[in-house]
């Protein structure tokens, strides 16, 4: 049995806003794309979550999302070997059940310590493809909405150690501003 790495246990930490962000994103977004090219819907990754918004402060880490033509096993065992040769650590949908209609990957650190991008896959269609672009594009048009959103980051960041039940307190404000579209 493998041990549990360092970055599972990772606390929510809210960094200053990057200005590399936006082209790390982009960089790894183009080579998301070269390496799932023959499996993407859109022929594309996305760049989204708070560090695909310029201002805005966040955990350092980089969610990038891709449409997926299928998300069958077949595609998944396909998928994870490219995916783990650059880096890339699988979350079995078992550990990964508040998100049942994805697949999710992690890029850590060369030590292995800390989280560096997540990776969302998505099955071609699927809502949240666009209530993610939506949200993102809500806070980079809105700088008001984004420090507020800065200001729930930072509170929940204090009150809640653990990453899952903070993602999941964020869920109101995403619904709100979702709701306002």
């Amino acid at each position: 049995m493998s041990e549990t790495p360092d970055w599972a246990y990772e606390r929510p930490e809210i960094h200053p806003p990057d200005p590399t962000w936006a082209s790390r994103g982009s960089a790894l977004c183009a080579e998301l794309a070269r390496l799932l090219a023959p499996w993407l819907a859109l022929g594309k990754a996305e760049h989204v979550g708070s560090t695909a918004v310029p201002g805005l402060a966040a955990k350092p880490v980089l969610d990038v999302m891709a449409s997926m033509r299928d998300l069958s096993p077949e595609t998944v065992s396909a998928v994870v070997p490219v995916l783990s040769a650059d880096g890339w650590c699988f979350v079995p949908p078992e550990l990964d059940v508040a998100a049942p209609w994805r697949r999710f990957f992690v890029l850590p650190d060369a030590e292995g310590r800390h989280r560096v991008a997540h990776l969302h896959l998505l099955p071609e269609g699927h809502p949240r493809w666009q209530a993610q672009l939506e949200f993102r594009d809500a806070l980079r048009a809105d700088p008001g909405l984004a420090a507020e959103y800065a200001s729930v980051k930072r509170r929940l960041a204090e009150e809640v150690p653990d990453r899952e039940e903070y993602t999941a307190r964020k869920t109101d404000f995403v619904r709100r501003v979702l709701s306002a579209k």
